[in-house]
């Protein structure tokens, strides 16, 4: 079962919980028995389809989802894709005002440590661009 990559209010393209995720690459993910093509958000909600391509797409509007839920998190990992790049001050900011510390790394890295995270139960997201190639 694949999400759509448009998630919209009604909830369409949402899994209806958080959890770690089995694989990336190939343009997607894989997490509970289903894959995603694009590119993946993991909040406390669910995980939902996020349309951003490269890091030029992040703004604090394609983030918004996130900083809806920021008093729920401690930390938010964005995948940057297969390099890095530096995050617009202010997105650090909206989310710094939230007590929020973001992590910006290439995705191979972010899913780890997302990974992790959530299996220690810590309060985090995930902002994962899809890559083709997983190192």
């Amino acid at each position: 079962m694949a999400l759509p990559s448009d998630p919209v209010s009604t909830g369409a393209g949402r899994f209806p919980r958080q959890v770690g995720i089995d694989a990336y690459g190939n343009g997607g993910f894989r997490f509970a028995e289903m894959s995603h093509r694009g590119s993946l958000l993991c909040l406390p909600t669910g995980m939902l389809g996020w349309d951003v391509a490269s890091p030029a797409d992040l703004t604090l509007e394609s983030l918004q989802p996130v900083l809806e839920l920021a008093d729920q998190l401690d930390v938010l990992l964005i995948g940057l894709g297969m390099d890095i790049a530096l995050i617009d001050p202010a997105i650090r900011q909206a989310f710094r005002d939230h007590k929020v510390i973001i992590e910006a790394v290439g995705t191979g890295g972010a899913v780890r440590t997302y990974n992790v995270l959530l299996a220690e139960e810590r309060a985090v997201a995930g902002a994962f661009i899809a890559v083709e190639n997983a190192r």
